[in-house]
């Protein structure tokens, strides 16, 4: 059992070392995650980060209603290692208009990235 969880935090931590090298790095280069382009996420990063975020702009919108939910939700206990407060991104989430939340989402008041 301790060697299962060992690896899924293995996972986990590459995961959130791509995710911080991607936003990072400014080259055309990118990567897909949960459907969505990583370049594409910095769209929404004003809107999640810092004490008091702007609204979310339109094309923060369209990338948080083309997002698989259900697998962001996964990686879900690794927003804070990015800088992102969990309760901001459910305020982002109901800002852009999406009522419907996954199974894996729910009562957990973390959705997206």
């Amino acid at each position: 059992m301790g060697k299962n969880v060992t690896r899924i935090l293995m996972k986990f931590a590459i995961l959130a070392m791509v995710l911080i090298a991607a936003i990072m790095v400014k080259e055309v280069t990118s990567l897909t995650v949960c459907k969505i382009d990583t370049n594409n996420m910095l769209k929404c990063r004003p809107a999640v980060t810092g004490n008091n975020p702007p609204p979310p702009v339109n094309e923060c919108c369209v990338v948080v209603k083309s997002a698989d939910l259900a697998c962001f939700c996964r990686y879900k206990f690794y927003l804070p290692i990015l800088g992102i407060d969990p309760s901001k991104v459910a305020a982002l989430v109901a800002k852009c208009g999406v009522t419907t939340i996954p199974r894996n989402c729910r009562g957990i008041n973390i959705y997206f990235f």
